[in-house]
């Protein structure tokens, strides 16, 4: 088996069927990891003949995207997230590699198009993003973070040619809601590894946050959606550090 495309998921009926269609033709088996949605995701991804559905408790992104990579068979893995769509370029990349074994690293990043409320994002640190995406099966393995893990590898990396498109939200409420879970987990990871915060932090991160991406890394040059997009950014600041604080004064 040559490449097996992976996902972990929960509630994506919105963005799950759009992502089995973009990897059916290019992967040899499709491995959907759900922890226990009770939408239609489940039902959306069973009409895939190649999807291997499995659930699976969750307890952070870290340690479930390694129980999805163990369940995988293919030499190759691509792993993006549920709202994450090769474009063509990217695609025939990845072609290319697993059908000549003509490839020059065992991990490749992919850069992103990041799409926030129908708008592609260029700054603001939206743009210039690279994520690895397509790797050897045993190049490497995920940091066990709650959130925001890292993918730990050796051998040699190199940027795939192509993108992916990264449909974030498309809806102010579905932002939100995600700005406010991710938060509550990056807390508990900042507790977990005994970090202190004080009032100061909680008052003058999102300013700076606000400030850092809005005019020094030039997030006004996108418009409404770059004021958005940085006003949410300090608000997501202002809850992971308050949240922090708020289970330090519990404990």
């Amino acid at each position: 088996m040559k490449l097996s495309a992976v996902v972990i998921t929960f509630n994506e009926e919105k963005n799950i069927e759009r992502f089995l269609k973009s990897v059916n033709d290019l992967a040899d088996e499709i491995v959907v990891v759900d922890s226990f949605s009770t939408d239609r995701t489940r039902e959306l991804a069973e009409t895939f003949e190649k999807v291997r559905f499995i659930t699976h408790e969750f307890s952070g992104y870290g340690t479930q995207k390694n129980y999805a990579l163990a369940q995988c068979k293919g030499e190759w893995v691509l792993f993006p997230d549920a709202d994450e769509i090769l474009d063509e370029e990217a695609r025939n990349s990845i072609r290319k590699i697993i059908n000549t074994g003509d490839q020059t690293a065992e991990v490749y990043n992919v850069e992103f198009n990041n799409i926030l409320l129908g708008k592609h994002l260029k700054y603001g640190g939206w743009g210039s993003i690279f994520r690895e995406r397509f790797f050897r099966r045993c190049a490497g393995r995920f940091s066990d973070d709650k959130v925001h893990e890292k993918f730990i590898f050796s051998g040699k990396k190199e940027v795939l040619p192509g993108k992916i498109n990264h449909y974030t939200y498309s809806s102010v409420f579905q932002y939100v809601d995600k700005i406010n879970r991710y938060s509550e987990m990056m807390a508990q990871k900042y507790a977990e590894a005994g970090k202190k915060v004080s009032i100061w932090k909680i008052l003058f991160s999102p300013w700076f946050t606000f400030f850092r991406n809005y005019f020094f890394k030039l997030g006004f040059l996108d418009g409404l959606i770059g004021f958005y997009a940085a006003i949410t950014s300090s608000y997501y600041s202002l809850l992971k550090y308050l949240k922090l604080y708020l289970i330090k004064k519990a404990a």
